[in-house]
């Protein structure tokens, strides 16, 4: 752990702060597991090990992207980049080699947010570090991958991706876990945009019904900078609340967050984000996509805070229930600081159209295959501003997920 006295003190204070949004919990009833385990490559996992992050799209060869990240519970296992100026670190690598990083650690994301972040601070022992240098400009992505297999397991990781001026980065997470693992994973993710830089981030969930979902994440984007999100929860755990903030505070900066949310069982989730339009001719959009089915309940929130003229911003929340007992709820904010500003919102939710499915049975489907057609051709829609290697990426495992409901 590196924490400061300050910042460890904070994370003290805030051990029993609630959360704002979701459910509470308590997180002493589970257990970091430091064994984990440490291989030279991706192909070195037991192939248990390899189908399981395979099946949220790692690629264990490693020939489509620009490096690779993967923790275990607690351990750092393997860390590596394959493009120079690109750099991909462990959290304690990148403190040691990076002077200049201790000087975005903690900053976009306060350690006191709540119990969530606070014990994420105090049992830091992972996470990964992504640097795009000056100028970089980069088509494939970075994979990361964070995989829990111990029972009762708590896990923390503190991210940190740094886009230098006018670089592009792409990232894609996925968070998984072993059959027999449940537990609760606190994730840290900050984001430094620079100027005229793009970040686009895919964050994919497949997790198990016994597991909680906390990640806390802040952006940062300076002027003329882009950030694409793109987060997706293809198998829900037993909860997941999130709610990422952006800071657009550079003039005409820009940000565009989708929620693709595939809800299942009994799963409870209150996913969201935040836009902040700081600085002048900055935009933001909030999108969510969302399938209730089972009995699942999914809240969804969206807000855009406009503080300065000439300012815009936009949310949308679209919602099919595929089951009676099924609950989704939007929640979308808009907040105007400024006289001459421009802010939107749209929302529907309902069933999936009879016709729509007795026109595909017409064509030979069935009932069921006609429902997962019109629920993956929903899902894949909230998919927009990603390369294409990283676009079939998403739609890949959202047909696979869907395949196998």
């Amino acid at each position: 752990m590196v924490l400061t006295d300050e910042l460890k003190r904070r994370a003290e204070k805030a051990l029993d702060k609630p959360p704002r949004y979701g459910l509470d919990l308590e997180t002493s009833e589970f257990t970091p597991d430091y064994t984990g385990l440490e291989a030279e490559s991706l192909r070195d996992l037991s192939e248990r090990l390899r189908n399981i992050v395979k099946s949220i799209g790692l690629d264990t060869g490693e020939k489509s992207v620009l490096g690779s990240y993967l923790q275990v519970d607690q351990r750092v296992a393997y860390s590596r980049s394959h493009k120079k100026g690109v750099k991909v670190l462990s959290l304690k690598e990148a403190l040691k080699s990076l002077d200049w990083l201790r000087g975005l650690y903690w900053k976009a994301v306060p350690v006191d947010l709540d119990k969530f972040t606070a014990v994420a601070a105090l049992y830091e022992e992972g996470g990964y570090v992504v640097v795009a240098e000056k100028g970089v400009k980069t088509e494939m992505p970075v994979q990361t991958c964070l995989l829990m297999k111990s029972p009762r397991s708590l896990q923390t990781t503190h991210n940190i991706v740094v886009a230098e001026e006018g670089s592009t980065l792409h990232v894609i997470t996925g968070c998984t876990q072993a059959p027999e693992s449940f537990g609760l994973h606190a994730g840290i993710s900050e984001f430094y945009v620079g100027r005229n830089a793009t970040v686009t981030f895919t964050m994919i969930h497949s997790w198990s019904r016994g597991s909680h979902i906390r990640p806390r994440t802040g952006v940062i984007v300076k002027e003329g900078g882009r950030f694409i999100s793109n987060y997706v929860v293809l198998k829900p755990a037993n909860t997941i609340q999130a709610y990422p903030v952006v800071r657009l505070i550079g003039k005409e900066s820009s940000a565009l967050t989708t929620s693709i949310l595939l809800a299942s069982g009994s799963s409870k989730m209150d996913i969201g984000s935040c836009i902040r339009l700081e600085a002048p001719q900055t935009s933001g959009e909030a999108v969510s996509k969302v399938v209730g089915g089972d009995s699942s309940e999914t809240v969804v929130r969206s807000r855009i805070v406009g503080f300065m003229d000439g300012v815009r911003g936009h949310t949308e929340c679209n919602g099919i229930l595929v089951s009676e007992k099924a609950v989704i709820s939007a929640i979308p904010e808009l907040v105007a600081k400024a006289k001459d500003v421009e802010l939107t919102h749209e929302a529907a939710i309902g069933r999936i159209s009879e016709e729509e499915v007795f026109y595909l049975q017409a064509r030979g489907f069935t009932e069921e295959e006609a429902v997962s057609m019109i629920v993956r051709g929903f899902l894949e829609s909230g998919i927009v501003g990603l390369p294409k290697a990283v676009e079939e990426y998403l739609k890949k495992a959202i047909r696979e997920t869907i395949t196998a409901l």
